[in-house]
């Protein structure tokens, strides 16, 4: 099973973070120990700024290599919420000297997902509501629509250089309002309202 994650997919959140928009989709991976055998979220010790970013996540249900954009939607059926937790301060000296961002990134317990919903009972699979909350205050926000990549795109882009699976999960990147975790914090993640997921950090 693996994890890809799709980087700069909405556009406040690349002015957020003051990076350049992408001319293509923008993605790496991270392990399969990066979703949390159980709760809560421990702060590594090697960060000292572990920030959230809620995601819109869709679950393979099928093996697909060079997946044509107007059959990606036979790809998946089930979509849920994840955070790509990310080490900022390990990320920003990793930029810093042009090195990759898998220690940032991709660390023990860095993909906490959510339940999962069919795809059937969306109208709109471009059209979803997302929110964030931290200790019941909403720290994120953020619509499909305003994806600058559809999931569509996504899957047949990915499947260009990655064979994809049944099992794997892609993350389709974080609205603006990513922030900062401190212990004792609680994340709930909502889409349409309804609670998918639940986080304690430590």
């Amino acid at each position: 099973m693996k994890i890809i994650c799709v980087g700069r997919n909405y556009q406040d959140h690349i002015l957020e973070l003051k990076n350049k928009t992408p001319k293509e989709i923008l993605f790496f991976l991270k392990p399969e120990t990066a979703i949390p055998i159980k709760q809560p979220f421990f702060i590594p010790d090697f960060s000292n700024e572990i920030h959230h970013e809620i995601e819109i996540i869709i679950k393979i249900c099928k093996t697909g290599k060079h997946i044509q954009k107007e059959f990606a939607s036979r790809y998946y059926n089930e979509l849920s919420l994840g955070i790509d937790f990310t080490a900022r301060d390990v990320q920003e000296k990793l930029k810093s000297n042009s090195e990759p961002w898998e220690k940032a990134k991709a660390f023990d317990g860095s993909a906490p997902i959510g339940t999962f919903i069919k795809k059937e009972e969306f109208e709109n699979i471009q059209n979803i509501n997302f929110q964030l909350f931290v200790n019941q205050k909403l720290k994120q926000e953020g619509n499909t629509k305003n994806m600058i990549f559809s999931i569509d795109q996504i899957i047949s882009y990915i499947s260009k250089y990655i064979t994809l699976k049944k099992g794997d999960l892609i993350f389709t990147g974080s609205p603006s309002g990513v922030g900062e975790v401190q212990k004792n914090d609680i994340l709930e993640g909502f889409i349409e309202n309804q609670k998918i997921l639940k986080i304690n950090i430590k």
